[in-house]
Order: C-alpha cells, then sequence, then structure tokens
C-alpha cells in the first residue's frame, strides 16, 4: 500500500477484484455522478435565472437560495473527493529535507490531526443542525433550513473516515524511499 505517496486511491492485490472493491468503486461512482449533478443542475439554475430576469423580467423565486445552498453541496461533495483521491490542498515544504521515516511520521501526524479537526467538525456540524431543527428556521419555499445544512456533518463524517483510514495505511505501509520520488 503505497498511499502516502501517490495520490491514487490505496490498492490491496485483487482488493479491485473483490466485492468490496467493487462496491467502493460504485461508491467512488456514486459520488462522482451526484457531484456531476448538482454542479449542472446549479449552472443550468443559474443560466435560467439570469436568461429569465433578462428576457421576461421575472426569475424563480426560490432559484437564488437554491444556488446558495448548491454551492455549499458541492463544496463540500468536492472536499469528500478530494479527500478520497488525496488531492485535497496541502503545503509540502518538508518533504525534500527529511528522510523517509521522517516523512512517513510527519505525514502520519498531519494525516491524524486532520481526522480530529473533521472529527471536531461533525461533532459541532451536529449541534448546529440540532439547534436549527430547534429553531425551525426555513430556507425557502417549506424547506427547512437545517435539511440543507445537513451536507456539513455528512461531508466531515465522510472525511473523519477517509482521514482515519489513510493514517492508519500509512502506519501500515511497506512503501520505500524509492516510490517517495513519485509524488
Amino acid at each position: 500500500m503505497h498511499f502516502i505517496l501517490s495520490r491514487q486511491v490505496p490498492s490491496v492485490s485483487n482488493f479491485h477484484d473483490s466485492i468490496a472493491g467493487r462496491l467502493l468503486r460504485r461508491v467512488h461512482w456514486f459520488e462522482d455522478s451526484l457531484l456531476a449533478l448538482m454542479l449542472l443542475t446549479m449552472i443550468l439554475l443559474a443560466v435560467a435565472q439570469i436568461f429569465l430576469r433578462n428576457i421576461f423580467d421575472t426569475g424563480i423565486i426560490w432559484g437564488d437560495p437554491l444556488i446558495r445552498v448548491m454551492v455549499i453541496w458541492v463544496a463540500l461533495a468536492g472536499a469528500m473527493v478530494a479527500g478520497r483521491n488525496n488531492a485535497h490542498i496541502s503545503i509540502d515544504i518538508i518533504s525534500p529535507w527529511v528522510n523517509f521515516k521522517t516523512l512517513k511520521l510527519l505525514r502520519s501526524v498531519s494525516t491524524l490531526f486532520t481526522a480530529i479537526v473533521c472529527g471536531i467538525m461533525v461533532y459541532h456540524s451536529i449541534d448546529f443542525i440540532l439547534l436549527e431543527v430547534e429553531d425551525g428556521s426555513m430556507a425557502f419555499s417549506s424547506i427547512p433550513i437545517w435539511v440543507c445544512e445537513l451536507i456539513i456533518p455528512i461531508a466531515f463524517t465522510v472525511l473523519t473516515l477517509r482521514f482515519i483510514i489513510c493514517f492508519m495505511l500509512i502506519l501500515t505501509s511497506s512503501a520505500t524511499s524509492s516510490d517517495l520520488s513519485k509524488e
């Protein structure tokens, strides 16, 4: 498993052919499809709003609030996909100057810290959702605002689990220093 050193999802021999591998590929396909569908819907709705306003001096009443909600959903779904592909934002200024064991230690600490921060976000986002449920505010139409915010704990739960798995893969990785040059 060379997860810490590559931008690819970790692979185990025969994993991709197993039932779990096929299921994981389907989950990834679903995530990618949902993200693409949300982005396409958001763009089409924005174009429709512009067209309706400029041509007919009207618009979809709930269009703008829905677009704002979809921006959050697309951003957090994109974060989940980026976390899955190990393509999230990172600043790598240390790796050229440290040996492989130190780099592995630093990456494991960094990944564990990221998992902890995401876990804290899960806790606080659930608390936030519960406060919104109590408040009973509406986002648009008759949709409660807490429904629109459900992506926050969902996304951070997925990210937490992915970073915990990454942390465990880093610790158990059999990567060598020659793999380091591939990154």
